[in-house]
């Protein structure tokens, strides 16, 4: 990344290395707004939490007023199938 970005990363923990994240942080190089870490949840007293330069989020990012409204129509569709004795959509099972 160019000097002076900001890493974002709202997705997977892993995909930024989080022993070089910290480098970069403490340098200065890099700035990181962090809704996911690697480990999650990070540990009490682990650097990320006071390296300079970094937002970290709950875990939120997908937390919207869009997936919400999504939700709340998958539950009454749910709802209405049940009703009409037809079988549940998203069913997850622990068979193969």
């Amino acid at each position: 990344m160019r000097d002076g970005a900001v890493l974002v990363n709202a997705a997977r923990g892993g995909i930024a290395g989080t022993d070089a994240l910290i480098v970069e942080l403490k340098t200065g190089r890099l700035r990181a707004a962090l809704d996911v870490t690697a480990p999650e949840p990070l540990p009490e007293g682990h650097p990320l939490w006071s390296a300079p330069g970094v937002l970290i989020t709950p875990h939120i990012a997908g937390s919207t007023p869009a997936s919400g409204r999504r939700v709340l129509r998958l539950i009454r569709a749910q709802l209405l199938r049940h009703l009409a004795g037809e079988p549940l959509v998203n069913v997850i099972t622990d068979t193969y």
